[in-house]
């Protein structure tokens, strides 16, 4: 118990130490923290989330090349152009924009080119831009469970399923999108009249005033709308939203998918002894591809959803590098592929890091936790709400918590329905969409406050995330 003790304070400092830097370095620290338990303490090491990675690496290549030619910019345009024709609805239009988007992208990080836009329109038209912008930040993050390509939304798919909760990609996001829509709008009618009218605001008045100031805050106007959109801009949107068209049918009708004949172990069969008591497991075998009666079959297995999504990004970008134009080393410059790339790496780390210590002390847990869980199942969504606080990714979270919630005993419907406490990484702002946002509004009313957690993000994240979360409760609830 000692040692179990010990080794989460440890995890517990990693994580926070990693989230001091940030980046990269939350990946290579949380590394450190593994070497740590495996070298020092002798831990059996976990399991890498080798399959949320290769579905991150493909999604985020393929957004990063639709990037790179030109579509990204054409989806901003459409939006910049539906938020400048109703100016005074920008504090509830701004968060379905960025929430549409990372749908569609399955990364929260288009929101970087949308932000000075938001923070343009509501200066002119006399709007605190703290409103729309803090809410429209919050939605962008909101969206990564809600959209199909995510490996938040994939990895509670195929964890689900490997613990018998059968559900598809579309039912969660029958679930995860209402609710987190409603969460959204009640944020975005908590934000509309906060903090002070510009006008009657004596920091802004007080600022404007300096002709310098003045002219930095309303000299400038962000705009994408001067920017020429090609075909092959456009070809490469149709391109990425056909492979998610598929991706969806797919899910909806997995009979349409390809089959494939593969060795399985007999159900019932453990072992077979070779010579000298020696003896081979049957799952051993089957992953050998070995045959022997009794032991071993041959059965038809469909693809796995996560190979579908995977080799469909994946061809979906050689389309776009073939006939839309698209730049393979501008994508690698782009912010959307770096920025998911630097997401692979603080999953690897955090991910395995937390398999490693859950894995290895998973019984005393078990017997800590199944009173609390037995009789209050949905508490977990305090767990999965502090763990995303800690390491500041979604994906990591599920891949870290989902399998102990599964080996807790708490349903399915349960763990579904709670689905959008995932998201809790705004309460600490040090993620670099809310950072960003803070440094678009040349206004200075979304801001970091004195004391670190009286921020703007804080109300419009917990509004959301607690409406969201009761709202999938019930849903799953009636549903199941």
């Amino acid at each position: 118990m000692t040692l179990m003790i010990l080794l989460f304070v440890l995890m517990l400092f990693v994580l926070w130490l990693g989230s001091r830097h940030g980046g990269l370095a939350l990946g290579a620290i949380s590394g450190l923290g593994l070497a740590v338990m495996v070298f020092v303490f002798g831990l059996k090491p976990g399991t890498p989330p080798t399959d949320v990675i290769y579905i991150i690496i493909a999604a985020i290549t393929c957004a990063g090349i639709m990037q790179a030619a030109g579509g990204m910019d054409w989806l901003v345009q459409l939006a910049e152009k539906m938020l400048r024709k109703h100016p005074n609805n920008i504090t509830f239009l701004a968060p379905l924009a960025t929430f549409l988007l990372t749908v569609l992208c399955g990364t929260g990080h288009v929101v970087y080119m949308l932000m000075p836009i938001i923070c343009d329109i509501a200066l002119k038209k006399g709007i605190r831009p703290e409103r729309p912008c803090a809410v429209a930040s919050v939605a962008a993050q909101v969206g990564i469970t809600c959209s199909p390509i995510a490996a938040a939304v994939v990895a509670f798919v195929a964890i689900s399923n490997a613990n018998g909760f059968d559900i598809t990609i579309p039912q969660v996001l029958m679930v995860n999108i209402p609710a987190c829509l409603c969460g959204l709008m009640a944020a975005a009618a908590f934000s509309y009249k906060r903090g002070k009218d510009l006008d009657k605001d004596p920091e802004f008045q007080a600022k404007i005033a300096d002709p310098v100031q003045r002219e930095y805050i309303y000299g400038e106007s962000a705009s994408t709308l001067d920017k020429p959109v090609t075909k092959s801009a456009k070809a490469s949107v149709f391109i990425f939203l056909g492979a998610l068209l598929c991706i969806i049918c797919f899910a909806i009708f997995p009979d349409l998918l390809p089959d494939y004949e593969t060795v399985k172990p007999v159900k019932g069969a453990e072992s077979i002894e070779v010579i000298d008591g020696i003896s081979i497991s049957a799952a051993h075998l089957a992953e050998e591809g070995i045959l022997i009666d009794s032991i071993t079959e041959i059965v038809d297995e469909d693809i796995k959803m996560n190979l579908v999504i995977q080799i469909l990004m994946i061809s979906a970008a050689a389309l776009m590098v073939l006939f839309c134009k698209a730049n393979p080393k501008k994508a690698v410059a782009g912010a959307v592929w770096q920025a998911g790339m630097t997401a692979v790496v603080a999953i690897f780390g955090i991910a395995w890091m937390a398999d490693t210590y859950f894995a290895n002390f998973m019984p005393r847990i078990q017997s800590i936790l199944e009173g609390v869980v037995a009789d209050y199942p949905w508490a977990i969504a305090f767990v999965f709400f502090l763990v995303s606080v800690l390491i500041n990714s979604q994906g990591a979270v599920i891949v870290a918590m989902l399998p102990l919630a599964y080996s807790l005993g708490i349903p399915g419907p349960v763990l579904l329905g709670v689905l959008p406490s995932v998201y809790g990484y705004f309460f600490i702002p040090n993620y670099p969409s809310d950072i960003a946002t803070v440094n678009f509004d040349r206004s200075g009313t979304t801001k970091i406050g004195k004391y670190l957690l009286n921020h703007s993000f804080m109300m419009p994240g917990l509004v959301s995330v607690t409406v969201a979360t009761l709202v999938a409760y019930l849903m799953t609830a009636i549903i199941y």
